[in-house]
């Protein structure tokens, strides 16, 4: 696909679209991350996200900002890519990314009603607890128990690697 999916936003033009039409924050959920190797502990993140609310934005860290996060190497999947993967899911409204390490900033800019994490938080751990707090933004816990990692696809994909069964390419 050459052309970017209508639901990939500028950060700037979604703020703008927040301060045009305040009305459209009303239930407005923010889900972030970085969602390289889409898996479906993914999915069930974000479907879970869009059923706190009536409107799902989807921030996804840059890949700056992936490989200071995660390390050399990562994302294994380009920016566009993963938001490409992302906008393609009927639960996501729109897709946007950032380049800090945390989405502190997003959720200043934005102000959603709900901020949604996954299951490998609780409330109290999430790290923008408090900025949420701050701002009047209510922060959920969404997604099945944390049972899919990007990290372990990658390690089970390296041991395939090393053990010669790579099979057939092409998918």
């Amino acid at each position: 696909m050459s052309a970017r999916p209508a639901k990939v936003v500028a950060l700037a033009s979604m703020e703008r679209r927040l301060q045009s039409s305040p009305s459209e924050r009303e239930g407005l959920v923010l889900a972030n991350g970085i969602f390289d190797l889409f898996h479906v502990g993914h999915v069930r993140y974000l479907a879970g996200a869009r059923e706190s609310g009536s409107a799902l934005l989807v921030a996804l860290n840059s890949d700056a900002s992936a490989r200071r996060l995660k390390g050399s190497g990562r994302p294994l999947m380009p920016l566009e890519e993963r938001m490409e993967l992302v906008a393609a899911l009927g639960c996501v409204d729109w897709v946007t990314s950032f380049e800090e390490d945390s989405v502190e900033n997003v959720l200043r800019r934005l102000r959603p009603t709900i901020h949604a994490k996954g299951t490998d938080y609780t409330v109290e751990s999430v790290p923008e607890r408090a900025i949420a707090q701050s701002l009047g933004i209510r922060t959920v816990i969404v997604g099945d128990p944390k049972g899919h990692a990007t990290s372990d696809l990658i390690h089970r994909i390296g041991l395939l690697r090393a053990a010669g069964s790579e099979g057939a390419r092409g998918g």
